[in-house]
């Protein structure tokens, strides 16, 4: 039990050491996250378009 309370107190300490981000810098950076996640589905469903008729040509 010794063991658990001392790694949840360097827990505590290290947690005290994170600068954590503004508000304004994390809706900053979710906003590009969310960005970039919608520009590449929309990327990897054209490719995937092309490709799909791309082997309905040959195949069929």
């Amino acid at each position: 039990m010794g063991k658990v309370s001392e790694f949840l107190a360097n827990v505590k300490a290290e947690l005290k050491k994170v600068t954590w981000p503004a508000k304004k810098e994390t809706y900053a950076s979710t906003t590009i996250v969310i960005v970039l996640v919608l520009l590449s589905a929309v990327f990897l469903g054209g490719v995937d378009m092309i490709l799909s008729r791309l082997i309905r040509l040959v195949l069929g």
